[in-house]
């Protein structure tokens, strides 16, 4: 069984995670599924401490909404290399400049503690990804999920989390919670919204209204899941280069995802 993904104290970082991260595979390009390409970073390459890396899972029959790609990569690879260059500038986290694709039919997820996943309202998981994923949390990973709104994505999303976690109850995440305060104070924040904003002029995309952080505990009171629900933080990465998004937005989204990876690697 390969090492567990969770550090007592980030000053274990350096020695623990480079030992991990000696398991994991080197970047590989996506080209063909890009959503948003940006050229590939000169370092792509460069092994470290921590690196990006985004869920590819299968979507079923909304796949042909995405040109038959699947919704996976919304926002790829653009959102990803853009936050990343964040985590470099505002932590001191070894950080790689590309993203990793982790396909949940390989088990390449366990060499991962924290992964990421977008327009989860979509996906649409099997019985033996389900059990991976159970198999991956019980070790000590991690999971960022994002971009998915109103009922019914709310719905499509929990029906494969429910076969995940038939026993573990998704919760709001109280503001006190050590990850909204593990490196940036965030008891007060904002609903992040889409690019569609700029257009739309609604923050909110379908009926959901209202912004949520919600989490999925382990017994130890660890989030295992969490869930930025009714919320863009993959846009706000994406388009953090464009003046007329706003950078209150953009500044909370790169805040917010610095605290789960930081929370992730010490919790």
């Amino acid at each position: 069984m390969r090492v567990r993904f969770a550090f007592p104290a980030i000053v274990l970082l350096g020695s623990s995670l480079t030992a991990l991260f000696a398991f994991q595979a080197n970047f590989r390009a996506y080209t063909d599924e890009e959503d948003n390409p940006v050229p590939v970073p000169a370092d792509a390459y460069e092994r470290t401490e921590w690196a990006f890396a985004r869920l590819k899972y299968p979507s079923g029959r909304y796949a042909g909404y995405w040109g038959g790609r699947g919704s996976w990569p919304t926002d790829f690879p653009k959102a990803d290399r853009q936050f990343v260059q964040g985590v470099r500038r505002l932590t001191r986290i070894s950080t790689r400049s590309s993203e990793q694709i982790i396909d949940l039919d390989t088990e390449e997820i366990f060499n991962w503690p924290w992964v990421y996943a977008v327009e989860v309202g979509h996906w649409d998981l099997t019985d033996k990804q389900c059990k991976m994923m159970r198999e991956y949390f019980d070790r000590g990973g991690f999971l960022m999920v994002d971009d998915f709104h109103g009922t019914y994505e709310w719905d499509v999303f929990t029906k494969s989390m429910s076969r995940i976690f038939p026993d573990r109850p998704i919760v709001e995440i109280e503001g006190k919670d050590a990850i909204f305060h593990v490196l940036y104070d965030l008891q007060e924040r904002l609903q992040v919204p889409g690019l569609q904003y700029l257009y739309s002029g609604k923050i909110y995309e379908k009926d959901g209204v209202i912004p949520h952080w919600r989490g999925i505990y382990d017994d130890k009171s660890r989030i295992m899941v969490a869930m930025t629900f009714n919320q863009d933080n993959g846009d706000a990465w994406e388009h953090a280069d464009n003046p007329k998004y706003e950078v209150k937005y953009t500044s909370q989204a790169y805040r917010l995802g610095i605290n789960y990876i930081i929370y992730a690697m010490t919790h």
